[in-house]
């Protein structure tokens, strides 16, 4: 499968930081999903892969930013320009700006064009920012929190709309959410970031399908061998251990239960979790 985004051996070292990503592969016609926590390195990564920020070592392969829609985590439009000033600039940017597709989403997304900018809610600003970068019709959208305070409603919609972007298998979406419910909904592939590095690069199918949460008690726990626990955590009524094979789990351990796993729920074991 080809590749839009291809990352090698990139180092990036600041106050106190290391951004420090080995290999990423975002293939074409994918949404891949980042998660981690804040500070993980996941908005470095994509401004490195931007060229917004200068990489102190390594390779990124990526296509022309005139092909990459972008929505940043804060909004980069100036507050004293109006809604319809974005269609005077970016006409000039854009050799494919779409004046009619851009107002065609103010219209769904119920953006006033005669409004200042500085008086848009951080949703409406946000939805502002997912219609500029659909309008000069890119191949490749790199998108930092573009949910982030919008109501569940737009939220779906806004996730529908990626969702038919990619339709054509040419495009493809490397987003940064910490609202990892909508990763599960529409990523391809989640990337997991701590501490500057890649620590799980999985396909959603494979993490859906394979991995789970294996709760027992605590007599049972003291049963389960070493190398089937990825990670665990003890609450009231036993543990909940991370595993990698349900269907395994399930007949090694029939006295136990196995529930789905979720996005938070691998955040969470990971980072919080024990090692037996």
């Amino acid at each position: 499968m080809e590749n839009i985004i291809e990352v090698k051996d990139v180092i990036k070292s600041y106050n106190g930081f290391k951004l420090d990503i080995n290999s990423l592969n975002i293939p074409k016609g994918n949404i891949v999903g980042l998660i981690g926590e804040n500070g993980a390195g996941k908005t470095t990564l994509l401004k490195a892969i931007l060229g917004i920020i200068k990489t102190d070592s390594g390779n990124i392969n990526v296509i022309d930013n005139k092909d990459i829609g972008i929505v940043l985590d804060d909004s980069f439009f100036p507050e004293i320009l109006q809604v319809k000033d974005i269609d005077a600039i970016m006409k000039k940017v854009y050799d494919n700006w779409d004046r009619e597709l851009f107002y065609n989403y103010l219209k769904e997304f119920n953006l006033k064009k005669n409004k200042a900018i500085k008086n848009l809610s951080k949703g409406m600003k946000k939805k502002l920012e997912i219609a500029t970068a659909l309008s000069h019709h890119p191949k490749l959208l790199i998108l930092d929190e573009p949910t982030s305070g919008l109501d569940p409603l737009m939220r779906s919609e806004v996730l529908d709309l990626f969702l038919k972007f990619i339709e054509d298998e040419n495009n493809s979406i490397l987003l940064s959410t910490h609202i990892t419910s909508d990763l599960e909904h529409i990523a391809d592939k989640i990337v997991f970031i701590n501490k500057g590095k890649i620590i799980l690069d999985i396909s959603r199918d494979d993490l859906m399908d394979n991995y789970g949460i294996l709760k027992c008690s605590k007599e049972d726990f003291e049963n389960i061998d070493n190398k089937d626990i990825i990670a665990y955590r003890k609450n009231r009524y036993g543990y909940a251990i991370l595993i990698d094979d349900k269907k395994k789990m399930e007949k090694k351990y029939k006295n136990c239960i196995i529930d789905r796993i979720t996005v938070d729920d691998l955040m969470i074991l990971i980072l919080k979790g024990e090692k037996k």
